[in-house]
């Protein structure tokens, strides 16, 4: 399994410099190689290395290799989509292969610039540092807020996955960001709270549009959303650890198109779409390959609404958000948990049936 680590760069005023001319040449050249190639509708790398190489290294001044990792970011780029051209801007990423970048250990990462090789002292911590042995291939030198960053491809080897007896049903929503079929549950409250203030203070600041307040917006950019992110990797984080702890897999809904199948009312909207259920989904499912545990993908259809004692479908079963009420057995529970229960049924339902040898 292939995963990316970002490695700081520690570059004095001297090197920054260079990178950052470095990367808009490089992303300048990637604009005219587009050009070129949008106007001869060619994606064919070797075709269209013959028809620019030359002129991009004499225009732009760029080394042999970097003209050539250019011309394969155009040549993917336009593949996505052939009826547009390509646009770069400035400040986009340099991808740098083992022809123009070596490591130094793990102390400094010597990188091909225009102004010739520079060795560049790096900052990350014990995370990175333990897996930096495994690094494969190229990494991408992206600029984000002032500060360069590789982000370096790893090769992690992935344990077999093999059958489990059980599954722990998991149920994803905005009130509560997930609970399982255990009954624990992982609270939204947080996320909204910081939403709020985080929207509170960027109002009042934007409305004032001072100086002062412009640059307190720039600092504050980004904050709400690292906090969401870092609250879906501990969510993530224990649910894969609950289910290696008991042998099971993990049960999960598939809720691909809910915000255009659901409408809410206006004063719901931003927390609707503030709701990352797809980077939670995304964070659970990468863990899990890391630990080996079986990940499985349901059919959310009345899983809230479905009584996991007598099995009465019936909307009138959700009495609220929180709770709910059987309407034919009295059966009574929170209705994320029950949600979850009825999600760990259907995936044991749904495992393979091997015959025995």
């Amino acid at each position: 399994m292939k995963l990316t680590l970002p490695i700081k760069l520690a570059p004095d005023a001297k090197q920054h410099a260079a990178l950052l001319e470095t990367m808009h040449r490089f992303n300048t050249a990637c604009d005219a190689i587009a050009k070129t190639a949008f106007k001869e509708r060619c994606a064919n790398k070797v075709v269209l290395q013959k028809l620019v190489y030359y002129e991009i290294r004499e225009r732009f001044g760029l080394s042999a290799q970097l003209t050539i990792r250019a011309i394969s970011k155009v040549v993917e780029a336009f593949k996505r989509d052939r009826t547009v051209q390509p646009r770069f801007r400035p400040d986009g990423a340099v991808p740098y292969d083992e022809r123009i970048m070596s490591w130094r250990r793990l102390e400094a990462v010597s990188l091909l610039t225009l102004s010739g090789r520079q060795v560049i002292p790096v900052r990350f911590g014990e995370y990175q540092a333990a897996r930096l042995d495994r690094r494969r291939g190229q990494a991408d030198l992206v600029l984000r807020n002032g500060a360069f960053y590789l982000f370096v491809t790893i090769d992690v080897p992935e344990p077999p996955q093999g059958e489990v007896p059980d599954y722990l049903g998991v149920d994803l929503g905005i009130v509560n960001l997930a609970v399982d079929s255990d009954g624990v549950v992982y609270s939204g409250g947080c996320v909204e709270q910081s939403r709020r203030a985080h929207n509170h203070r960027r109002r009042n600041l934007q409305r004032k549009a001072t100086r002062q307040a412009r640059r307190k917006l720039r600092r504050i950019s980004g904050q709400q959303q690292r906090f969401q992110r870092d609250t879906n990797h501990i969510i993530s984080k224990a649910l894969v650890r609950n289910a290696k702890d008991t042998g099971r897999g993990i049960a999960l809904e598939d809720l691909q198109g809910i915000r255009d199948r659901v409408t809410v009312r206006r004063r719901q909207r931003s927390r609707q779409y503030n709701w990352g259920f797809y980077q939670l989904r995304s964070f659970i499912q990468y863990k899990a390959k890391l630990a080996g545990v079986p990940v499985i993908v349901v059919d959310p259809r009345n899983t809230s609404r479905t009584c996991p004692a007598c099995g009465c479908i019936d909307k009138a079963n959700r009495v609220s958000q929180a709770q709910f009420l059987c309407s034919g057995c009295g059966f009574a529970g929170l209705a994320d948990a029950v949600a979850a229960r009825n999600i760990r049924a259907r995936a044991v339902v749904m495992q393979p049936m091997v015959r025995a040898a």
